[in-house]
């Protein structure tokens, strides 16, 4: 079983668009949506939730006022402001450290792990997906990317599904690396401009650091074809499998508003064809179908 996991640099390269379309053309797979601070792949795939869970990590310090004497330790010894003068705890200022609970003189202080998000599986129009949502101001999002990544592996099994298209988050935080350790292979979709091409740099510096085989298109190449051709001379450069352009086109985000893939909406797009051809590059290329190396492994 493969998973092909799609990345980028920086947010608004068309990361999602792409996957989705990618998740049209593909036979006999699962998605997962692993941005969970910013999950919008359902609003494309319009999933029917068949299950829901709770998703609970970390602690959260409540005071009960019926044993709190107001000594006040609590307050003074609260780097995060979180305990105000009349010992009431602000939820999103708690950073769950545990110090007021530790030297409170009368055991007032509970501290019970508490409640971050939901993940969900569902069923959507191309196949089963996993996917989740985090609360907001809500920390551990790296946790909750590997809890559904390890979902999408046992439902793609249990289903016989031969591979696993996951939408990952931008950046190169925690979250990232959750999303990609392990992946068979990652897809960035780079976007041609100054900060577009940096962090491109940063999420292909990150992956090749966890031997994780990496491939580039350019999306909205057209906007500025100089860096355009910086990322295409990195590739080659890096020696990295660049698989193609895509031109701007008020397609992707006409299909959007309409909840549809650029296929559904309108398949006849010049569009359309430039990516069926990069998803066909995609999936007979050596990052992909030389997986005898490689292991699912979850931190």
């Amino acid at each position: 079983m493969r998973e092909l996991v799609i990345i980028s640099g920086k947010g608004g390269t068309g990361k999602t668009s792409l996957t989705a379309a990618f998740a049209s053309l593909a036979e006999n797979m699962l998605l997962c949506d692993a941005d969970v601070d910013a999950a919008d792949l359902h609003l494309l795939m319009n999933p029917t939730i068949q299950e829901r869970y709770d998703f609970q990590a970390g602690n959260q310090a409540i005071i009960d006022p019926s044993l709190c004497c107001e000594c006040g330790i609590c307050h003074d010894l609260c780097h995060f402001d979180a305990i105000s003068t009349d010992y009431q705890v602000d939820r999103l200022s708690c950073e769950g450290c545990g110090v007021c609970v530790d030297f409170c003189p009368v055991k007032a202080i509970d501290f019970p792990i508490k409640t971050c998000g939901e993940w969900f599986v569902s069923d959507t129009r191309f196949g089963p997906m996993v996917h989740a949502r985090l609360g907001i101001a809500e920390e551990n999002s790296g946790r909750l990317v590997s809890l559904i990544r390890e979902e999408s592996k046992k439902r793609a099994q249990d289903s016989k599904s031969s591979m696993i298209i996951t939408d990952g988050p931008p950046g190169i935080g925690c979250p990232v690396i959750s999303s990609i350790t392990g992946a068979t292979a990652v897809v960035i979709v780079a976007e041609p401009s100054v900060s577009g091409v940096h962090d491109m740099e940063r999420v292909v510096e990150l992956a090749t650091n966890f031997r994780i085989p990496v491939m580039i298109c350019v999306n909205k190449y057209d906007l500025n074809l100089k860096q355009t051709l910086a990322i295409e001379n990195f590739a080659r450069d890096k020696e990295i499998r660049f698989l193609g352009k895509i031109s701007y086109n008020p397609v992707f985000t006409k299909a959007m508003i309409q909840g549809e893939t650029i296929f559904e909406y309108k398949p006849d797009a010049d569009v359309c064809q430039v990516v069926s051809e990069i998803w066909d590059s995609i999936i007979t290329g050596p990052e992909v179908n030389n997986v005898s190396h490689l292991e699912f492994s979850f931190t």
